[in-house]
């Protein structure tokens, strides 16, 4: 069955960096478009960025734009979202999203805390 895992996540000071990793099993990552959002305490969930199949087409919200950066392995079946200069507004649940046969699965999410 298809399962998305993140992972990275913790705690991190305004201007620092992280790295968040979807770790995928049970569908065909490289034909997969996939995609980042994130949800704050009392906020709706926010896409963050997306990335095409061949990670040529990748798309960012103006919140994030200049500061993370999408990529992804197609051999080890995994995205990443490099994110640099957070700011407190960036602490949420970070959660991976894959599109498969016309359904949406989901990961567990992982905690991104950013505060000094």
């Amino acid at each position: 069955q298809v399962q998305l895992v993140e992972s990275g996540g913790g705690w991190v000071q305004p201007g620092g960096s992280l790295r968040l990793s979807c770790a995928t099993s049970g569908f065909t990552f490289s034909l997969e478009p996939m995609t980042w959002y994130r949800q704050a305490p009392g906020k709706d969930r926010e896409m963050v960025a997306f990335i095409s199949h061949t990670g040529e087409r990748k798309i960012y919200a103006d919140s994030v734009r200049g500061r993370f950066t999408i990529s992804r392995d197609n051999v080890k079946s995994t995205m990443f979202l490099q994110m640099n200069s957070v700011k407190p507004e960036d602490t949420a649940v970070y959660v991976c999203k894959a599109r498969v046969s016309g359904n949406d699965y989901w990961g567990p999410g992982t905690q991104v805390t950013v505060s000094s």
